[in-house]
């Protein structure tokens, strides 16, 4: 009998020592992995850097996270490479480039972006704020 009621009276301690937090709803982890990105610009001016970009929900160390997740998620098509055989203006948009790693809706991604002729452009300019506005 005493070894039932030590039993207990452990449970009973052990569930109330448990952080609050820990029962409170929170984002399934694999759902957070599957929208995590590493953002690296380069050569854009003040907004240069490597910035972690986590969505659903918004955070990492990305200045705009919130706005830069919805960029993201408007875009049909976000990290898709300017086809080959496009039409594209001869633009210079200046020497920044971006290189984007990780993961989003759970699948691969590897990017670059520049800004060396008008679909390059346009596909920058789609994913501000993710990445930084360029004016010029």
């Amino acid at each position: 009998m005493p070894h039932k009621t030590l039993a207990a009276a452990l449970a009973l301690v052990a569930s109330a020592a448990a952080p609050a937090a820990a029962h409170e709803p929170q984002e399934p982890r694999g759902r957070q992995d599957a929208h995590r990105l590493v953002i690296t610009v380069a050569n854009s001016g003040a907004d240069d850097g490597t910035y972690e970009l986590r969505c659903h929900p918004a955070g990492g160390e990305h200045p705009r996270p919130t706005e830069a997740c919805a960029a993201i998620d408007g875009s049909a098509a976000p990290f898709a490479a300017v086809p080959k055989d496009a039409m594209c203006t001869y633009m210079w948009g200046g020497s920044a480039t971006a290189e984007v790693e990780g993961v989003w809706a759970g699948e691969p991604v590897r990017a670059t972006f520049s800004r060396v002729n008008g679909c390059e452009i346009e596909r920058w300019d789609a994913l501000v704020p993710a990445l930084p506005r360029i004016d010029g």
